[in-house]
């Protein structure tokens, strides 16, 4: 279901949504400002504009005078006049955030479900953004609609979970019952997808035409933002980099193929590599984490070389990223990137070795510090980017 709602409504036309867009993400700014970003006349921010303050989705501020001038005028937006809910459906666990139109989190919370299975997890997932929506006074007047991110393959224009081998989900549809149960607009996207829009808008992607946001866990994940905007491919398909074929007789990855970069470089890699060289002891990654930072000094080797392992199998998979697309950065996060430090040198190492040419230099790798909330904020980013009706690239 689509929640192209009030503001792109109150716009009437792709100017007012440029222009509101332009200074949700990098407000406050001028009209000044505004003309020459987006090449139109004074005039035509000028005419465009009156709906927006008179509506309150824009505010005026005065600018401090640089020099003898007098104050400029800035237009910023009130975050507040709209909320949204993010919810990140994972399997064992659903969490979510209310946020508003500048994707600040106001509530947040994550609760453990009893399996993954459409008529458990949906349920909770509704039963979330309710109990979120109660932390905030009066947020249902205010409120867009609901974000929700999944790991797998989802047609975003229907809300339908197509496949996702992580929950085990086959052809679920996602937005009609949580749009049923919650009553709002839902918008269903890949989770992976979701924290690209997150990056773009609001982090490390600002400003940046061509970048990927690449997860690090128990799966490979991997959004592209192309031209400046989200690109899925035909089928929704596009940044399953985690399945991208590196060794035909490499392990079996959860797809059911062999060797998929996912299979050589997330969580379950690691602790085979572990449990390979005899070291038992280690039943999660946080075990293996401990190992690599404070094991005693054998089993400290054997985990070190785990990540490392790790790391050069990742590097591998950016390498060919960089090598077919040519992005400008690439946002290391995800649940693994926490661990960057046993990985990231080892990363870096087989990026630069196996890219072509100079597509590693002209390539910057930032990792981005994990916050509990960073899935379902993104999920939140869905609604907002939809809400606004406006193209991403600026």
């Amino acid at each position: 279901m689509g929640a192209r709602i009030e503001v792109a409504e109150l716009a009437g036309e792709r100017t007012r949504s440029e222009i509101f867009a332009l200074v949700l993400t990098e407000g406050p700014l001028s009209r000044t400002d505004l003309s020459r970003r987006l090449g139109l006349v004074p005039s035509s921010i000028t005419r465009v504009l009156p709906p927006l303050l008179a509506q309150d989705y824009l505010r005026e501020t005065d600018a401090p005078p640089q020099g003898r001038g007098r104050p400029r005028r800035l237009l910023e937006v009130n975050a507040e006049r709209h909320l949204v809910v993010g919810i990140k459906i994972g399997p064992s666990q659903v969490s979510g955030v209310v946020t508003d139109l500048a994707a600040q989190v106001l509530a947040g919370a994550t609760e453990p479900i009893a399996d993954c299975t459409p008529a458990t997890a949906l349920p909770a997932a509704s039963a979330l953004a309710d109990r979120l929506l109660q932390q905030v006074p009066h947020a249902r007047d205010r409120l867009l609609g609901v974000g929700v991110g999944l790991g797998g393959h989802v047609d975003p224009a229907r809300g339908v979970c197509l496949y996702s081998s992580l929950l085990d989900w086959h052809k679920v549809d996602v937005a009609g019952p949580v749009s049923a149960a919650t009553e709002l607009p839902v918008i269903v996207n890949n989770d992976v997808n979701a924290l690209a829009v997150a990056e773009h808008w609001f982090g490390h992607g600002k400003g940046v035409d061509s970048f990927a946001v690449v997860t690090v866990g128990p799966g490979i994940g991997c959004g592209l933002v192309l031209g400046g905007e989200l690109f899925s491919g035909k089928g929704g398909l596009a940044g399953e980099l985690g399945h991208l074929p590196l060794d035909p007789a490499g392990p079996m990855c959860s797809c059911g193929s062999r060797g998929c970069l996912e299979a050589l470089a997330g969580d379950r890699a690691v602790l085979r590599h572990i449990h390979d060289a005899g070291v038992s002891d280690c039943a999660t990654v946080g075990d293996a984490v401990a190992l690599a930072r404070s094991g005693s000094s054998a089993a400290r080797a054997v985990a070190r070389a785990a990540f490392a392992e790790a790391g050069t199998a990742l590097g591998r998979g950016l390498a060919g990223l960089c090598n077919i697309l040519n992005v400008e950065k690439i946002v290391i996060a995800g649940e693994g990137a926490l661990s960057h430090d046993l990985f990231g040198s080892a990363m870096h190492a087989a990026l630069r070795s196996h890219a072509f040419s100079d597509a590693a230099r002209h390539c910057t790798v930032h990792v981005n510090p994990v916050r509990d909330d960073i899935w379902a904020r993104g999920a939140a980013c869905l609604v907002i980017r939809e809400a606004v009706g406006a193209s991403s690239n600026r």
